[in-house]
């Protein structure tokens, strides 16, 4: 069973609407990033066969001038050699285009990534601060209900819970259907002091279970 302490007890999730904002936000981001790599690898693609057969060429063009080399004049032997250095330096060239394009490949999906994670912390600021009014908001209800004034007015959206149907207060306790339509109760409401040992349903989820139970032993 899972039972927290006000100040420390989770509150539920957010609703969709408003982590919806940050989800649409980055999705809108990265609407266009699938593309964006595809033609980005593609090049990469290009330039890596294009390098590949310039050096295969100057493989060739490197053995036939070694084999060569003896029967050439001078004047020769430094235009095929100039042809061979000028081949080195544009395979060079390619890779570096080709190592420019995967750098600016890697910024792109980085960025994406830090947006990622500037919007997850502005969803857990929003989390906290919607933490924060919660509890405030469970204090005062507690101090209500500890005067006796339970019927006066609270928060009208803040989530009800339990039996009573108010909003979370003091020590409450998580049944562990995880189909349980109300999920938190107060400790007072379902009569406990404190936290039970091993798993705890509700007054609801119990009389199902133990019918359930019931079915199973007829069969």
């Amino acid at each position: 069973a899972v039972a927290r302490a006000i100040g420390r007890r989770e509150v539920p999730a957010l609703k969709p609407k408003m982590s919806s904002k940050y989800l649409e936000h980055y999705l809108d981001s990265v609407k266009a990033l699938p593309a964006e790599l595809q033609r980005s690898f593609s090049l990469m693609r290009e330039l890596d066969a294009k390098n590949a057969a310039e050096i295969k060429r100057l493989e060739r063009a490197c053995k036939e001038f070694l084999d060569n080399v003896s029967k050439l004049s001078p004047d020769d032997r430094r235009a095929r050699l100039q042809k061979i250095e000028e081949g080195f330096q544009g395979a060079t060239e390619v890779s570096e285009e080709k190592v420019s394009m995967a750098a600016q490949t890697y910024e792109t999906v980085d960025r994406h990534i830090r947006q990622l994670d500037s919007d997850l912390k502005r969803f857990e600021e929003d989390k906290e601060a919607r933490r924060g009014g919660s509890d405030a908001s469970r204090k005062r209800q507690k101090s209500l209900l500890s005067e006796g004034v339970e019927d006066m007015p609270v928060d009208p959206n803040e989530p009800t819970y339990c039996l009573c149907h108010q909003v979370s207060y003091g020590e409450m306790i998580g049944c562990d259907n995880p189909e349980c339509p109300t999920e938190w109760f107060h400790f007072g409401c379902v009569n406990l002091k404190q936290k039970p040992k091993g798993k705890w349903y509700c007054p609801r989820c119990q009389a199902q279970l133990d019918r359930s139970k019931k079915k199973k032993s007829h069969h």
